[in-house]
């Protein structure tokens, strides 16, 4: 399926949010090609004006009069506002990629991390979906060690920024700071379910009945699609931690057969967008991460308790190549392969 237009016209669902700011800043930066631009969110946001390039643009409520002539829509909204629209966008074929999990398991919905499985656009059906923030930098970091060795099991603990829930997590985590820093030592939480200033919270995303987080599960399932590897053995733990931006992994994985360390390391210094310091006392930490595209992994090390086994850590900035950037990177990839075109 090839789509020509003779200038991409973009719409941003979700543009008031932390997500959507993210996307405007990086399709600047990146000088992605976009003849015009609409912003579009709830309808509390009507009439907000924000900046694009040399342009001040006001935000809609999305409809479908606002997605008339649309060639590309990025959505970043709950999955109630990504059911509405990706039936909308696939009847009136309008290339969606959605930054939500409303669709990423759908078998007619590619689940892309560009580095990884950008082949796997071909099958579209005008809807792409983004992997979870922390699927992402994990998924590169097993596709660069799996070129050494096939990998048999992995386990993962995160420790999560409180973006990744959204602008009013981001802002109760600063007035906590602030409140505790006045004297008040027990802030009433809000968007969580208890403090998270000065604190972790093994809990993200709801519980299922087998104990494991939907945040979980997603993290298992997206990793097994993206690298095609249905019977992977896999399991984590998600953890929010009182940090702003960048998500943080612990990542055990296990080989089938005996691999080194320098091979591993090898191919993690030559994957693109990955960046390898084999040098433990030099790990990246979030605050570190922040504003950057890459993937950072470091304290790459055998794991003694088991055969086969390696650990590492590994960082990435959510709001970018967690969600923003990886958008823009598909929507480069769709360009290259023409199934978008502009002439």
């Amino acid at each position: 399926m090839k789509l020509t237009y003779s200038g991409l016209n973009v719409a941003v669902i979700g543009a008031t949010g932390a997500v959507g700011a993210a996307f405007l800043s990086i399709a600047e930066e990146r000088k992605f090609p976009i003849d015009t631009l609409k912003l579009l969110a709830s309808a509390r946001s009507e009439g907000r004006e924000l900046r694009f390039r040399d342009q001040t643009i006001t935000v809609h409520e999305v409809s479908e009069k606002e997605l008339e002539g649309i060639d590309l829509v990025f959505c970043s909204a709950s999955s109630e506002v990504s059911r509405t629209w990706g039936p909308w966008c696939r009847e009136n074929q309008v290339m969606m990629i959605d930054d939500g999990s409303a669709f990423r398991m759908d078998d007619d919905v590619p689940l892309v991390v560009p580095e990884i499985n950008s082949e796997d656009l071909a099958h579209h059906n005008w809807i792409v979906s983004i992997p979870n923030c922390t699927t992402t930098p994990l998924v590169m970091a097993l596709d660069a060690m799996r070129q050494v060795n096939a990998i048999s099991r992995v386990t993962a603990t995160t420790y999560q920024a409180v973006s990744g829930t959204g602008a009013a997590a981001i802002g109760e985590l600063q007035n906590q700071d602030i409140s505790i820093a006045s004297g008040d030592p027990t802030p009433r939480p809000e968007v969580y379910p208890v403090q998270i200033a000065r604190n972790v919270l093994p809990h993200v995303d709801d519980f299922e009945e087998d104990g494991f987080t939907k945040e979980e599960l997603k993290m298992r399932n997206e990793t097994r699609k993206i690298l095609h590897d249905y019977e992977l053995r896999f399991a984590s733990t998600c953890v929010r931690v009182p940090v702003l931006y960048g998500h943080s992994e612990v990542v055990h994985v296990e080989f089938e057969n005996q691999v080194s360390i320098e091979s591993l390391g090898q191919a993690l210094n030559d994957y693109p967008g990955i960046i390898f310091d084999p040098d433990f006392s030099s790990y990246v930490t979030p605050l570190e991460a922040e504003g950057r595209d890459e993937t950072f992994v470091s304290r790459l090390r055998s794991d003694p308790s088991v055969d086969n086994g390696v650990l590492f850590w590994c960082v990435t900035d959510n709001l970018r190549k967690g969600a923003a950037t990886n958008a823009l990177q598909i929507a480069e990839a769709l360009l290259e392969r023409q199934i978008l075109n502009i002439s």
